[in-house]
């Protein structure tokens, strides 16, 4: 990076923005953002709610979305342990551009995928 102001550029190999953007486009984190925009959840709830998710995958996820301040867990002192986990401002403003995101992929499915995805998919609906 050049000396002076800190100017992000997600393009450069040296950039933290690429961080962020690892976690917020990993495939679990896509998913826990667009779980989160519809309210909060607990931990077996996200579980629930994310077919196919590990708990271990889905701890770290959760862990590296708070670190960049995406995600917020509140832990309440009870008995048993419960936790909650919620966006932040930034966290909304994320899930929304992931949401459009994900809204193109599923309605251009059909002619993003492979031709062979392509005659399983439409195998699949009939």
């Amino acid at each position: 990076m050049k000396d002076g102001p800190f100017l992000p550029d997600v393009l450069s190999a040296e950039c933290p923005s690429r961080a962020v953007l690892n976690t917020m486009t990993s495939r679990w984190g896509v998913l826990v953002l667009l779980v989160l925009s519809r309210g909060t959840h607990r931990f077996s709830q996200l579980r629930r709610q994310i077919g196919g998710v590990s708990e271990r995958m889905l701890a770290q996820t959760l862990h590296q979305l708070e670190l960049h301040g995406l995600v917020h867990r509140r832990a309440f002192d009870v008995v048993p342990p419960r936790v909650e986990y919620t966006l932040t401002d930034a966290g909304v403003q994320a899930a929304a551009r992931v949401a459009a995101l994900v809204g193109w992929i599923e309605g251009h499915v059909a002619t993003t995928l492979p031709p062979a995805g392509q005659a399983a998919a439409a195998a699949a609906s009939m």
